[in-house]
């Protein structure tokens, strides 16, 4: 390890498990029987008295109004959702309504079961801060039960110097509403071609897109087939896949009066139903100005796929698939801005080698040329990157992550060119942030973590997960990792020894 130049902060940041959202439970929707317990439940609501059904509301709300926000309008909306199992719904008062919407809710704790993997970006507010002070946005992996992972976020002051302070994350949590979003035609060209659906009907619906639609527009398409192509052995099936690939892309907005912290993104597709992992946060800067972006994985429970977001006030975030062979793995990690006017980011489609992707004209990422593998002890199982690189005046900063004997996590760095990225420059010798006494117990043990850090007063501020027990912060002085890094070792390549890094 390098020693002296990563700084550890005392504040850390720990699961708290009185951060609760509401979801919806249909009691036995899970269990391998053939009839349903939700008719029985409503049945027995409705047949409560006018008395025990107001006593039972007025307790609930005492109970967990002060938990969430709008506790009525979410039993009205649960109500909604299963109404169609009480046989006479017209006859429940607005009363028992609620009641059925109440016992048709549970409360999830978000980060009850870990906290890890944090990204950090400068906070779209920065009034009332003293000299040399930073507010930051720090993304949060959350992992709930049943291992089901959301982004959260918590609100932090860096500076001057290396003070930090993090704000309270008290009240109630908000889960993002759907809202409405304009699809790329091209997104879903890519979409198809990647689950090799090429024919008669999905021709014609893209043929008859625009550039940019709705989803009024994508539906009017559709309903517009010709019969004889929907007649065809493959319409339904490719309607089907129209819809899932289209519904891929999506949009999800907060009320305006909730702090940072009380936003909860949450899974809001099938193939993110088992969780959104590990964000990478970058504040992209080009023409237009300033926008957030991130990179995410959604896992389905089987399989994972890597989907980008963005957003310009951290309230309002669109969704999409990223596609191309340089998006075929987790931990892709975006530039802040063009170099040489292409769009570029971190990857490791191998699974074990950090290489570099470019987007094409297409929107497809492309194969990535290899810029780091294995290679040293800490390292030989697989290296990848710990968020976006970070533009000095030497270069790209890059955090890495190598994983060594016992599946232990450390943090290196890298030095890449900044007008040719694709040239590894220096690396430092050793590592940057490994695991102590404090960091190796936990959820997942043995492990240190970051998906991004930023340059603040001349230090680097890095957020990292401890072992998904904590999050912790380190400091390290960017003149002196910069001088500490030596110039990089030729590249790997497919022929060499180690035979992984192609």
């Amino acid at each position: 390890m390098t020693r002296g130049l990563a700084v550890r902060q005392d504040v850390t940041l720990t699961p708290d498990p009185r951060r609760v959202i509401i979801k919806l439970f249909v009691p036995g929707e899970d269990a391998a029987v053939v009839r349903t317990r939700a008719r029985a439940l409503i049945d027995r609501v409705a047949r409560l008295g006018d008395e025990e059904t107001g006593r039972l509301l007025r307790d609930t709300f005492d109970r967990f109004g002060a938990r969430h926000r709008d506790l009525a309008g979410t039993f009205h909306h649960h109500y909604d959702l299963v109404r169609h199992r009480a046989a006479r719904a017209r006859d429940l008062s607005p009363t028992s309504r609620l009641l059925v919407g109440a016992y048709f809710s549970h409360e999830y704790a978000v980060e009850a079961a870990a906290l890890c993997n944090p990204s950090m970006v400068a906070h779209p507010d920065q009034t009332e801060l003293g000299t040399g002070q930073l507010r930051v946005a720090v993304s949060l992996r959350q992992v709930g039960e049943g291992h089901v992972s959301s982004i959260g976020f918590a609100t932090a002051v860096i500076g001057p110097g290396r003070q930090l302070t993090v704000a309270d994350r008290s009240g109630p949590l908000a889960v993002g509403q759907r809202v409405g979003v304009r699809h790329r035609r091209d997104l879903l060209v890519a979409g198809l071609a990647e689950e090799d659906c090429d024919n008669e009907v999905a021709a014609t619906v893209l043929d008859a897109l625009p550039e940019w639609y709705d989803e009024a527009t994508f539906e009017r398409v559709l309903a517009n087939l010709p019969p004889d192509l929907l007649s065809r052995s493959t319409g339904l099936g490719t309607l089907e896949q129209l819809r899932r690939t289209n519904a891929g892309s999506y949009a999800t907005a907060f009320p305006t009066d909730t702090a940072l912290h009380q936003r909860v993104l949450w899974p809001a597709t099938p193939a993110e139903s088992n969780g959104m992992e590990d964000a990478r946060f970058v504040r992209f800067v080009d023409e237009s100005g300033p926008v957030y972006r991130a990179t995410y994985t959604a896992y389905d429970g089987r399989s994972i796929a890597t989907r980008a977001l963005v957003s310009s006030d951290l309230r309002r975030f669109e969704m999409t698939p990223m596609r191309g062979p340089g998006a075929r793995n987790k931990g892709i990690a975006l530039f802040p801005r063009t170099v040489g006017g292409r769009h570029l980011a971190l990857c490791r489609a191998d699974g074990e080698t950090i290489g570099l992707t470019t987007l094409d004209s297409d929107n497809r990422w492309q194969a990535p040329a290899p810029l780091h593998a294995p290679g040293e002890s800490w390292e030989l199982i697989q290296v990848g990157n710990c968020g976006s690189p970070i533009e000095t005046d030497a270069g790209w900063l890059v955090l890495t992550h190598g994983v060594g004997p016992m599946r232990r996590y450390a943090i290196g760095a890298l030095l890449l060119d900044l007008h040719r990225p694709e040239r590894v420059v220096a690396h430092l010798p050793g590592v940057l942030l490994a695991p102590d006494e404090d960091d190796r117990d936990g959820y997942v043990p043995n492990v240190v973590y970051s998906c991004g850090a930023l340059v603040h007063g001349g230090e680097l501020w890095v957020p990292y997960g401890a072992s998904d027990a904590r999050v912790g912060f380190a400091t390290v002085s960017v003149p002196a990792l910069l001088s500490a890094m030596v110039q990089a070792p030729p590249p790997v390549t497919a022929t060499d020894e180690l035979g992984g890094a192609g």
